[in-house]
């Protein structure tokens, strides 16, 4: 595995500085690679890491604290090592270390005070990290641990708090004391004006059915029943969908240009600025648009893919504008499509003695390069006599010529090779060999270019 090394080599014992300054400097984008090498000695020999724990404290420029436990690497000789997390990394700016040790006898000591920088990458300019606490030690952990207890009570309290005011709101409660008024007021009515109190008791008993009968139906229409803190929720709702409300992505109409989408995700066909020009294919396409502007230009990322064979682009919106599509590379590119030319001048395909066919034979990566492999004999040679041509999308940038391994036979013991030629045309001439006894014996080629 790949690291960038900031070695450290302490003597443990009192040194008259506080505090080392080293010339150790990190980046951002070293995720993963950044590591701190520690060589202990005492007293002029290793120390020993037998029955020891060692712990990193990092305390970042921007406030930012952790406590890291070390990897002991060689335990006999002295030696540690910390690789830097991804958290760690990125904030950045002067670092104050220390190293401790803590032994199992209770023993502890500070090694050293040390200070490194990491220095903000190019790529990295526009982020600016949040202050983090990372501490491994048990008494920080229990006192977060009684920290999230005590939020833990007051969120019940406050909650019991809450469904206590709404028992009040049209409950049993509320609704028993509407009746109780009504009642009150028909018994008022009857002693009134009734004539008997059989007539006051049937006034009674209808204006309490009467309340009975809004006051149920009310009462179990939870609908109308909302809390303050519902309101405010729906209230402060992200109103923006990235998907119709069956969460299917919904077809884009023909001719959309999806430089001009917003966040979501969408498919369509017959789209504008697709990675592919007059491209009619279906792509989905997912569009993450941010809210910051410089330039007037909204920074921006798409990703297109095209349906039907699962090749996928990405583009982004800088400063500068649109930066252009970059297309994924997938183990699919690395599969090799193989073109057999046709021979010319005589010359056939190689076989060699052991029966074996060296098939001519030529192909080109993802990446734009042609590569040529494969033997061939009997033909003619010559400067303008082209042994075979190759076909469009494989012609190189330029003319060029190659030193390739020929046949020895006639020649033994001396190694012979031939020279070939290869035109922006796609022709290829055997030039020149250097065997003079049997120079088309046999002609081997395994030639790579970059095509144009």
């Amino acid at each position: 595995m790949i690291r960038k090394n900031g070695p450290l080599d302490f003597d443990v014992n009192a040194y008259t500085s506080s505090s080392i300054s080293t010339s150790i400097n990190f980046w951002t984008q070293d995720r993963q690679t950044a590591r701190l090498i520690f060589k202990l000695t005492k007293d002029g020999v290793p120390l020993p890491l037998a029955a020891v724990t060692g712990k990193l404290v990092l305390v970042m420029a921007d406030g930012s604290r952790f406590i890291r436990d070390v990897t002991i690497v060689d335990r006999v000789n002295g030696h540690a090592e910390y690789v830097l997390s991804d958290q760690e990394i990125k904030h950045y700016g002067i670092v104050q270390a220390e190293l401790n040790l803590y032994y199992t006898n209770d023993q502890s000591m500070s090694v050293h005070q040390f200070s490194f920088n990491i220095s903000k990458s190019l790529i990295d300019q526009d982020i600016v990290p949040i202050t983090e606490y990372y501490v491994d030690e048990f008494e920080a952990l229990r006192a977060k641990i009684n920290e999230l207890y005590e939020e833990s009570i007051q969120t019940i309290e406050d909650l019991r708090a809450k469904f206590d005011d709404l028992e009040k709101i049209e409950t049993k409660e509320g609704a028993q004391s509407k009746v109780d008024a009504a009642l009150a007021a028909a018994k008022k009515y009857t002693n009134e004006y009734a004539e008997t109190p059989d007539g006051a008791q049937d006034k009674a008993n209808a204006a309490l059915k009467k309340s009975q009968e809004y006051v149920d139906p009310h009462f179990e229409n939870k609908k109308i029943h909302v809390t303050e803190s519902e309101k405010s929720s729906w209230n402060n709702g992200q109103l923006h969908r990235l998907t119709p409300n069956d969460g299917k992505v919904a077809r884009l109409p023909n001719g959309t240009d999806i430089f001009l989408l917003p966040t979501g995700f969408y498919m369509g066909a017959n789209l504008l600025n697709l990675p592919v020009d007059n491209d009619s294919s279906f792509y989905y396409i997912e569009v993450l648009e941010t809210s910051y502007v410089q330039n007037e230009v909204n920074y921006k990322r798409i990703i297109a893919t095209r349906s039907f064979d699962n090749m996928t682009w990405i583009g982004t919106f800088h400063a500068q504008g649109f930066r252009g599509w970059k297309r994924l590379i997938t183990d699919g590119d690395a599969v090799a499509t193989w073109k057999t030319p046709s021979l010319s001048k005589g010359w056939k395909q190689y076989v060699s003695s052991d029966g074996f066919p060296h098939t001519l034979r030529y192909t080109k990566d993802a990446f734009g390069v042609v590569e040529i492999i494969g033997s061939i004999t009997g033909g003619v040679i010559g400067n303008d006599v082209e042994a075979f041509t190759l076909l469009d999308g494989y012609l190189p940038l330029q003319s060029m010529h190659f030193i390739g391994v020929a046949s020895s036979v006639g020649t033994p013991g001396v190694p012979q090779y031939h020279r070939t030629y290869i035109g922006t045309d796609g022709r290829v001439c055997v030039q020149s060999c250097s065997n003079t006894v049997n120079p088309n014996e046999f002609i081997t080629f395994g030639f790579r270019f970059k095509a144009k």
